[in-house]
């Protein structure tokens, strides 16, 4: 029996996220005796592509094909639907027929809503894989109609409206770690940290890590730390936002800036941008905070609990299925910048309740959220929908 196809379609233009990662982690652990993928990027390569050379995939980059506009964050180059229908869409339809898949699988909201029809209209099976809100429009009002497999990463992420039942077409797959890399020495990552920013030893690293997006909410995190500092007037507080926009639009940088003019922290919030790799940075940090909110289920939440650095998040999102409040990390109200501030606190003042906290959070990984879970849940969706 020939290997089913699978086809991969993301957009170029934005940057690496987290659904990009798990993605191509995925493409990459497939068995190529069973499985064929295909990946294809929308308009240039992009830091996905160099993602995706960084693991030894190969591509295609189809330039002269718009992608239907999300209403939420427009970018140059996409259309309306009346264009998306007359133009993309017999395009994208050529473009299966070309490739033939038995499967096509897209990972992010673009890339579902302009995907989905022409897949569907071709006869061939679509995964969407849901990384995004419970009440995004397209998981709720497209995919119950036109996608034959709905994943979502964690049970918060399931469809909250869909307009006609989804049944057993919704399954839970968390994203994929690999946990096999030895972890950074905490002690001497945490020195280089301060070394690069020439910072004093007693001062407190407090990290954020993700795409600066409004769901993620970075300027909640400098309001956080600047609560931390006027708590802990002792020592030096400094915020470290590691990760890049998702576009050359978004402000959400001199955003932080600006709030942390606001607070009197101008000096003690540095935008770090995209670094990679990014354990050294994650391991050298004292805490990790998780600021986001309806976030379905974070990749470095995960990654910073296997790196041995203790994790306070939000209570809410899919944070509350991987955090036991007390036991592996700290949850914290959402809504209030300050609820960060005691058990930070905590985590400083007592390093038994630290080694206990993260010694917790590292039981367990594995087998939730390792790769070879995640490729065995992906591969029998694949199998069910291609029939074997």
């Amino acid at each position: 029996m020939p290997p089913i196809r699978i086809l991969f379609p993301f957009a170029g233009d934005t940057g690496l996220g987290g659904s990009h990662v798990s993605a191509l982690d995925l493409v990459a652990m497939l068995d190529r005796a069973r499985y064929e993928p295909r990946i294809l990027l929308h308009g240039q390569a992009g830091k996905v592509g160099d993602h995706a050379r960084a693991l030894g995939l190969g591509f295609e980059v189809v330039e002269d094909i718009p992608l239907l506009r999300s209403p939420g964050h427009p970018r140059p180059g996409d259309v309306g639907p009346a264009r998306y229908l007359a133009h993309s869409l017999p395009r994208l339809m050529r473009l299966i027929r070309r490739i033939d898949p038995a499967i096509v699988h897209s990972n992010e909201g673009r890339i579902h809503t302009s995907w989905a029809l022409p897949t569907r209209l071709t006869g061939r099976k679509h995964l969407w894989h849901h990384r995004q809100d419970p009440t995004a429009f397209g998981v709720n009002r497209m995919a119950p109609i036109l996608s034959h497999a709905i994943v979502g990463v964690s049970h918060f992420a399931r469809p909250a409206r869909p307009v006609r039942p989804i049944g057993d077409r919704f399954s839970v797959v968390r994203s994929p770690f690999d946990f096999s890399e030895p972890a950074p020495d905490r002690a001497a990552a945490r020195q280089a940290i301060l070394a690069e920013l020439s910072l004093p030893g007693d001062a407190v690293l407090l990290g954020w890590f993700g795409t600066l997006t409004p769901r993620k909410r970075p300027v909640h995190f400098v309001q956080a730390v600047a609560d931390i500092q006027r708590q802990l007037p002792c020592r030096p507080v400094h915020g470290l936002l590691f990760g890049g926009a998702l576009g050359p639009q978004s402000s959400l940088g001199e955003d932080c800036a600006r709030a942390a003019d606001a607070c009197g922290m101008a000096g003690a919030i540095h935008v770090m941008g995209f670094r990679s790799p990014i354990a050294p940075y994650m391991a050298g940090v004292d805490v990790k905070l998780v600021t986001a909110l309806d976030e379905p289920f974070g990749r470095t939440l995960i990654e910073a609990m296997h790196l041995g650095t203790p994790v306070v998040a939000t209570r809410h999102g899919g944070n509350v299925e991987a955090i036991d409040d007390g036991q592996n990390g700290f949850l914290v109200d959402p809504d209030d910048p300050a609820a960060f501030t005691a058990p930070v606190l905590r985590l400083l003042a007592d390093p038994a309740l630290r080694d206990r906290i993260t010694g917790a959070a590292r039981q367990g990984l594995e087998p939730l959220y390792g790769r070879a879970t995640h490729l065995a849940a992906i591969s029998a969706i694949y199998d069910r929908l291609a029939g074997v």
